[in-house]
């Protein structure tokens, strides 16, 4: 089978049927290389890691969810290195194509699973969120998104990071698969809508202004929805503050993690990867316990803003895809204003999805919605409301 988008791991392809009847019947899946997938290495995007691990004998439990559920799984798919990327370039496997902005980035580390959608190679795809990596690919690649309440999906059979941060979440083209695919893994149907719109004004000033322009008709829609928008900041300290206390634990997590591995088997690895995972090992324990502390009033502050029927919107990322092939000097600060835009996720637990629906110059750029934990399938239910008053 072809791979225009360059998406799914080299190799043998992965193909399961899914069970007959089910109400995923007739949907086609990929899978981050993350996942266990029984009889099939999983690669973590470093050939290294393969080969010092042993071939899975069980589906990851998500996986095995929507073979039971009727979908078809026809791949896995490539991954920024161990999952420590944002951009969704990979130096073993390449850079999966941006089938919508093709010169720019699909952004990572789902690079491969948010390919395969855009490109309309398969319904759905399962990809990781730890930083990130769910949120930014669906702004840069024009796609529904979701990161889930931490906690809410199984992550057995997925090769960890951050562990107090990973997240499973999925990707789709078009509202309605993204709700079926939601009321599966959730076990509930969207709904209720929030009656309330919070709008997170500290994130859009941080955004480029071509972004806030772009997205204003969005969240006109979002209010005839919802309801009159108020502006609020989501992030009193400093959205750089959370970013900080972000790239303080789970960089920490991270080194933790890979450290017997890179320890006991030396593997070759990107300058970049092997950069971040120096710098986890070397934060203080001060830094460390001041990040813990900021992370208690990020998700005191996010309870304070989203009672019950409450949500607040922000910019997904803070511009469009970069181009691809961009030098690391050129990049690096990139990454430091997404994380900005991101560290809530990981430090508050929150769900959130992007939807699609905004361009600049041609490339997407996504509106996030987040709702308090839990109400996972009442942001899905916006995004249904989205679509249909398109």
């Amino acid at each position: 089978m072809t791979d225009p988008a360059n998406a799914f791991v080299p190799g043998p392809r992965a193909r399961l049927a899914g069970r007959p009847g089910g109400p995923l019947s007739g949907l086609t899946y990929a899978v981050k290389d993350l996942f266990d997938v029984a009889g099939v290495p999983t690669g973590g995007g470093n050939h290294d890691w393969a080969k010092a691990n042993p071939i899975p004998e069980r589906h990851a439990s998500v996986v095995q969810t929507l073979l039971d559920a009727g979908a078809d799984l026809i791949g896995k798919t490539i991954t920024d290195e161990v999952s420590l990327g944002i951009l969704g370039e990979n130096a073993f496997d390449g850079t999966p194509l941006n089938s919508a902005a093709p010169d720019r980035v699909p952004g990572g580390s789902s690079s491969g699973s948010a390919a395969a959608v855009a490109a309309g190679l398969c319904d759905t795809a399962l990809g990781t969120d730890t930083g990130g990596s769910m949120r930014v690919p669906s702004s840069f690649c024009g796609l529904y998104g979701i990161r889930p309440t931490h906690g809410r999906l199984d992550l057995t059979g997925l090769m960890p990071q951050a562990p107090s941060s990973d997240t499973v979440g999925w990707f789709a083209r078009d509202a309605e698969t993204f709700a079926r695919v939601g009321t599966v893994l959730l076990g509930e149907k969207p709904g209720p809508l929030p009656t309330k719109l919070l709008i997170a004004v500290d994130a859009f000033a941080f955004a480029d202004p071509e972004v806030g322009a772009a997205l204003r008709p969005m969240v006109e829609k979002l209010e005839r929805i919802v309801g009159p928008g108020r502006e609020e900041i989501m992030a009193p300290q400093g959205l750089s503050v959370w970013a900080r206390a972000q790239r303080s634990l789970q960089p920490v997590e991270a080194w933790q993690t890979f450290k017997p591995w890179i320890e006991q088997h030396n593997p070759r690895m990107a300058f970049s990867v092997v950069a971040g995972l120096i710098a986890g090992s070397q934060v203080p324990a001060s830094e460390r316990n001041w990040a813990a502390l900021m992370r208690e009033e990020a998700r005191a502050r996010l309870r304070h803003l989203l009672p019950p029927g409450t949500i607040l919107c922000l910019p997904t990322t803070p511009f469009p895809a970069p181009l691809r092939g961009l030098s690391t000097p050129v990049l690096q600060p990139m990454r430091d204003r997404i994380t900005c835009l991101c560290a809530q996720g990981g430090l508050t637990g929150s769900p959130q999805v992007s939807l699609p629906g905004a361009t600049i110059d041609g490339a997407p750029v996504g509106l996030s919605i987040i709702g308090g934990r839990g109400t996972d399938a009442s942001l899905i239910a916006v995004a249904q409301a989205m679509e249909a008053i398109a």
